[in-house]
């Protein structure tokens, strides 16, 4: 059985402030927590109204504190942007505060101007994910003490407080490079929306490939992957949908500067429509149906629901409370029992 955890953009939809925005992802952290959800993952922008927040470690710290029993995860911090070891004491801190219920997911980012702001730089981006991965999982390996040098980080020999435990870190993977540096490492992946079931299928393959030649257990690790999921019995629910997605899509991520010149832009419209068909859109009957289908043909057994399609915050807990309904599988709140 599957674990299912929804996943929070913060997204600053029309009518709403990016204060707002980021209110409201608290209180559909706790609706999911209401409605017997596993988790929660917040995600992590910069400078766009895709997503308001400019920490997921920030976030995960309140919403862990606004929460009791839910798990809370980052999809994702983004490590381009990061010192490993100051993300690694985040971790570490959050992990210590609320043992068992911190998750840890980093990925590489993009080439946006992020990098120059953070002074981190796109050769960094594009050369140095491997190097700075390594150094987050010594840092959160256990060790009282690390050192490191390398060609972007040097660390004098330094206590590790607070210690890690050894927890996981999710990789998000969008290609077979990212999948075989997690395996090698025995790291989760964090799959994404953008991709089908075939595609995920690979990458899990090519990172089960690495673990077993690394010598480590392949079928240890949790991998997860993300999913639009929104009960809607009717079409005109779809068709508010696809208009509301693909307004934040096109307004927010087209804010997104390039230090690559030249990237090509993505349909939204069309984009949208793909995700629609594809995922877990429907009666409440085939949303259950659409997701236990690709958890079967993937092996993947925790899902992370995008549930703020709709972007209106009334609407968005409905579906959540709905979305609990039908696939909770942990705790026995019901969804009356919804924090205001």
């Amino acid at each position: 059985m599957s674990a299912h955890d929804v996943f929070l953009l913060g997204g600053v939809f029309p009518g709403a402030a990016p204060a707002e925005a980021l209110r409201r992802v608290v209180s559909y952290a706790r609706q999911a927590e209401a409605s017997g959800l596993d988790g929660v993952w917040t995600a992590e922008h910069h400078f766009i109204e895709y997503g308001a927040s400019p920490s997921a470690t920030l976030m995960a710290a309140h919403l862990l504190a606004a929460t009791a029993r839910i798990q809370v995860g980052t999809a994702v911090a983004v490590l381009s942007n990061r010192h490993p070891v100051a993300l690694g004491e985040e971790a570490a801190a959050l992990d210590a505060l609320a043992p068992g219920r911190f998750r840890l997911g980093v990925g590489r980012g993009g080439p946006w101007i992020d990098l120059d702001v953070f002074a981190t730089g796109l050769e960094r981006y594009e050369r140095g994910f491997e190097e700075g991965l390594r150094l987050l999982v010594r840092w959160l390996s256990g060790d009282t003490e690390v050192a490191h040098t390398g060609e972007f980080f040097d660390v004098l020999p330094v206590r590790v407080m607070p210690p890690g435990t050894g927890a996981p870190i999710w990789v998000a993977a969008t290609g077979e490079g990212t999948a075989r540096l997690a395996g090698r490492l025995g790291l989760p992946l964090l799959l994404g929306m953008h991709a089908p079931d075939d595609d995920h299928r690979a990458l899990i393959a090519a990172w089960r490939a690495e673990a077993e030649t690394a010598g480590r257990d392949p079928d240890a690790a949790e991998h997860a992957s993300t999913h639009l999921a929104q009960i809607a019995d009717t079409p005109a629910g779809a068709d508010r949908l696809r208009a509301s997605l693909t307004e934040l899509l096109t307004r927010g991520v087209g804010q997104y500067v390039s230090l690559k010149p030249g990237r090509a832009q993505r349909d939204h419209a069309a984009y949208v429509d793909w995700m629609i068909e594809r995922h877990a859109v429907g009666t409440a009957a085939h949303v259950a149906e659409r997701l236990a289908a690709s958890a079967a043909a993937t092996g993947v057994k925790r899902q992370l629901l995008l549930v703020e399609g709709l972007g209106d915050e009334a609407a968005v807990r409905d579906n959540i409370a709905a979305l609990g309904e039908v696939l909770s599988t942990a705790g026995t709140a019901s969804p009356a029992a919804a924090a205001p």
